[in-house]
């Protein structure tokens, strides 16, 4: 779905203003939403946009406010997905765990390791298995592909 013009907005703005007022009440823009396909209280809905009523260019922060929070979530979604995929390269018997043997025969197959330096996966293993049973499950593949800075 191609998102919406300023046009569009406006003549979607006018038909809910049924009075002429340039205002749109919450209980009109409710009704909107729930045909769309989202369910939101009315005091939901108040307390998201702060006022009774809106105006056209509140209206229009309203639309974009909306439609950027549903693009964060559809990135966040793909951003979960490509760590899947990429969890499940290296985890080769596909139990659900990356052990020092597996990460090791990815990264030598990758020409990123010797085959020599399996000390070094154990070492690498250690530093990101925080419920410390020898290997990274996917949520410990994700604290690593993604540290958060304390």
């Amino acid at each position: 779905m191609s998102p919406l013009t300023k046009n569009d907005l406006r003549r979607i703005f006018e038909k809910l203003d049924q009075n002429g007022k340039g205002l749109v009440g919450l209980d009109e823009l409710n009704r909107l939403l729930e045909r769309s396909g989202v369910q939101w209280s009315l005091e939901e809905l108040e307390s998201l946009v702060g006022t009774p009523c809106l105006g056209f260019d509140e209206f229009i922060f309203f639309y974009d406010s909306i439609s950027n929070q549903k693009t964060k979530s559809e990135a966040e979604n793909d951003e979960e997905s490509d760590i899947a995929e990429a969890f499940k390269v290296f985890d080769l018997n596909g139990d659900g765990f990356i052990s020092s043997e597996e990460l090791q025969s990815v990264l030598v197959r990758l020409g990123l390791l010797d085959e020599r330096s399996g000390k070094d996966c154990t070492n690498m293993i250690c530093y990101y298995d925080t419920n410390m049973d020898g290997m990274i499950d996917f949520q410990e593949f994700k604290n690593m592909m993604f540290p958060t800075i304390s």
